[in-house]
């Protein structure tokens, strides 16, 4: 089965921010099997300090965070990088939250657990909207 088009042919650098280590790492192999580059961030404070020091053409953030809420991540990544989208992911039950996220400038959401196939084309379509 064949994924959805990549936007180019370049990989994607890809920022995933969970604080659930066993998903981080299974999403992070299965979207480097499609030709992204993922850095993981275990906390929210993680990922503002890796959106800091490195670019990224996408982030991929969950709402639901020991360290920090979301929104609040979410705000701080518009003020380092306004260009850079971001896809939500948030449990079932926090769709409200996502909803806040869009008027704070997120560029869509996912309810996990989420298709891969689903992930991957809300990536590509946020790095098309954004060139």
């Amino acid at each position: 089965m064949t994924g959805p088009q990549r936007p180019e042919t370049r990989e994607l650098r890809v920022l995933l921010v969970d604080d659930e280590k066993g998903f981080t790492d299974v999403l992070a192999r299965r979207l480097g099997r499609r030709s992204m580059r993922v850095t993981t961030a275990g906390s929210g404070t993680e990922g503002i300090q890796k959106l800091r020091d490195h670019r990224f053409d996408v982030a991929v953030l969950d709402l639901k965070m020991e360290d920090m809420d979301g929104i609040e991540v979410l705000k701080i990544f518009r003020k380092i990088d306004p260009h850079m989208p971001v896809i939500m992911l948030t449990g079932h039950g926090s769709e409200q939250a996502a909803r806040e996220g869009l008027a704070y400038g997120a560029f869509d959401y996912l309810t996990k657990p989420c298709e891969l196939d689903d992930l991957v084309a809300k990536i590509c379509r946020a790095v098309e909207a954004t060139r």
